[in-house]
């Protein structure tokens, strides 16, 4: 098995150049019992199983996490609940023996390995949330930031601390919290333990968190804003009441139009195209509100040149609102709809491809089966960018079958105005990933 196919090997050759004195080169062999017999690296923080063989911690958390339950090497059953780290022994001894060895070839650019902080416990974890709820019910809002500051930091050191505090009923503890005495400490934590239980969705969703978050939204601070809207993004998708609930809380399709708008980072546009993607989808009041305030404009304007994983967003953002009425009057209104959703059929990726087929169905299909005029231009438009061709190459190499139901449509509504276009794009198959 090539995941513990390294025990057989002796040494990992490495080639590291060191210059003194002019180029030169030195071959170093890393002793194996200094590597992790999983990922074949160099063992950052070693522990040791029951079965006598050491790994990596984080090597072999993931491999227990993955429902594995045997030892990678020795085969023999391990009987380790995941998320347990009891029976994970550190082994310090060879930790010491893996930073001397560091230190002796820093010459060869080998940095020493940080001696590893200590995991916390779950009685821990639950001494710090009871503190936290003592503090709310006293008032002491200080404190509770203090806490839950303790606790992002202790999330923040390794994934198994937040699995600690995240399995402790910690989300709950500070959606109550945050709720009481909201601070950005405070949505600053629970933005590191996401994904969120019910119970904290429902408490995040109350008229007085929703009002903190969207001041937050708002803040200078421009990690507060990421964190508001990555909470936002996490109960918008949860697609229930409180889903309806947050898309229309006063100012916040507002400060999620400004978070596109504005970009503060990739990751905050990207949370922010999610979140308004489930909005939308989730409730029609919102995606019309969306489109009142000049969603789809931006959208299309974002959608003429960006990467792939930020097109699929706002092209499922854009869907959603094209959904109602006043998002497909605002994109019958644009010069750039039409073309660009052609563009980025077969270009990005096959989910891009599928929501443009979307988009461009709802818009035809509104304007164009009763004649109206603007389903006319939409249709025209199309053909005349090449979507026709494109929509027949969709039907070649497959689909899902409710796209495919949408391409079948789209054609027979082109298929009048083929010969009064002329198609003045060169159809670009660059994106197509099946063969053809």
């Amino acid at each position: 098995m090539g995941l513990i196919r390294s025990f057989k090997l002796p040494f990992l050759r490495r080639r590291i150049s060191a210059f003194a004195g002019g180029d030169s080169s030195a071959e170093l062999s890393i002793p194996h019992h200094f590597r992790c017999p999983i990922s074949l690296d160099l063992m950052k923080d070693p522990v040791t199983l029951p079965t006598g063989i050491t790994y990596d911690r984080t090597s072999i958390e993931t491999w227990l996490d993955a429902g594995n339950r045997t030892c990678p090497v020795t085969k023999q059953p391990l009987f380790i609940l995941a998320g347990n780290a009891d029976h994970l022994i550190p082994n310090h001894t060879l930790r010491r023996m893996i930073q001397e060895w560091c230190v002796a070839h820093r010459s060869l650019g080998i940095e020493r390995i940080p001696t590893p902080k200590i995991p916390i416990t779950a009685l821990q974890v639950a001494e710090t949330l009871s503190e936290i709820s003592a503090a709310c019910r006293r008032g002491d809002s200080h404190l509770c930031s203090q806490l839950a500051a303790k606790l992002k930091n202790w999330a923040g050191e390794s994934e198994r601390n937040r699995r600690c505090i995240s399995s402790n009923d910690a989300a709950r503890v500070l959606a109550a919290a945050y709720r009481d005495s909201p601070s950005e400490q405070i949505l600053s934590a629970i933005a590191g333990i996401l994904p969120l239980d019910e119970e904290a969705r429902r408490q995040l969703a109350s008229p007085e968190s929703l009002s903190s978050i969207v001041s937050a939204m708002g803040s200078a601070n421009l990690c507060a804003r990421l964190h508001a809207v990555m909470v936002v993004r996490e109960i918008a998708a949860a697609n229930t009441e409180e889903s309806v609930m947050i898309g229309r809380t006063n100012g916040l399709p507002e400060a999620l139009l400004k978070l596109i708008k504005e970009p503060i980072s990739p990751q905050a546009t990207k949370v922010a195209l999610v979140a308004t993607y489930y909005l939308a989808a989730a409730d029609e009041i919102t995606a019309s509100r969306f489109a009142a305030l000049g969603m789809v404009p931006l959208l299309l304007e974002m959608l003429v040149e960006t990467e792939r994983r930020l097109c699929e967003k706002a092209l499922a953002a854009l869907d959603s609102i094209l959904g109602t009425k006043a998002g497909r009057e605002m994109a019958a209104g644009n010069d750039l709809a039409v073309p660009v959703i052609v563009k980025k059929m077969l270009r990005v990726s096959d989910a891009a491809t599928e929501l443009a087929v979307s988009a461009l169905w709802k818009l035809c299909r509104e304007n164009g089966s009763n004649g109206l005029s603007g389903g006319e231009k939409c249709l025209k438009e199309a053909v005349q960018v090449g979507a026709f061709q494109k929509l027949l190459v969709m039907l070649q190499v497959g689909c899902s079958e409710s796209t495919k139901e949408k391409v079948t449509e789209l054609l027979k509504m082109m298929n009048g105005f083929r010969g009064q276009m002329k198609c003045i794009e060169s159809v670009d198959f660059r994106g197509l990933k099946r063969p053809f």
